[in-house]
């Protein structure tokens, strides 16, 4: 199968009492769970695990060597998937991600992960301008509130906001449900 899929940045300091808490990554996590549950039992040779380091302190959080910077337990990877370490929100920036792929013969990813507003969005489109068809599945993956100046955005706008964008010109959107039922 030439379908792979893209766990971004599932990680503890994005859940509760972490250093960068999102909304909804309970849901997020437990959805892209079933994906990659799918995938091992469907595609297994073909699973990328994500996971952002910070290249800098000022970051705060995914600091190196740090439970926070873990991928969570949601999605922990099997010795056999592949790990892609990154210091930027593009996953294919300064990564063997896009080799790895090609390597495989890859023409399709799916993608899963956090945030929604910016490793996701800057990955999807990554993927897409380097030819690859992609697929988002929007609801495996979380964000968090924004503001700028006094207005504050919520959560659910930016992700929907974002996940609108990208489904008008870059990806194929969907459900982890229809996903799932699409391919059974």
């Amino acid at each position: 199968m030439s379908t792979a899929l893209i766990i971004v940045d599932i990680q503890n300091d994005y859940f509760p009492n972490g250093k960068m808490e999102l909304s909804n990554t309970d849901k997020a996590a437990a959805n892209a769970a079933k994906v990659l549950d799918w995938f091992r039992n469907n595609n297994k040779e073909n699973i990328f695990h994500v996971q952002h380091i910070a290249s800098s302190p000022e970051l705060g959080f995914f600091l190196p060597n740090t439970e926070g910077a873990e991928l969570h337990e949601s999605v922990l990877p099997l010795e056999h998937e592949n790990l892609i370490v990154k210091n930027f929100p593009n996953s294919f920036l300064k990564t063997d991600l896009e080799s790895k792929l090609r390597e495989k013969g890859i023409t399709k990813v799916v993608v899963v992960g956090m945030m929604t507003h910016m490793c996701i969005d800057a990955t999807v489109r990554a993927a897409v301008d380097l030819g690859f068809e992609t697929t988002l599945i929007e609801d495996a993956c979380a964000t968090r509130d924004l503001s700028f100046q006094d207005k504050v955005v919520p959560a659910e706008q930016v992700h929907y906001a974002f996940v609108s964008a990208l489904k008008s010109m870059y990806s194929n959107v969907i459900s982890t449900y229809d996903f799932l039922q699409q391919n059974n």
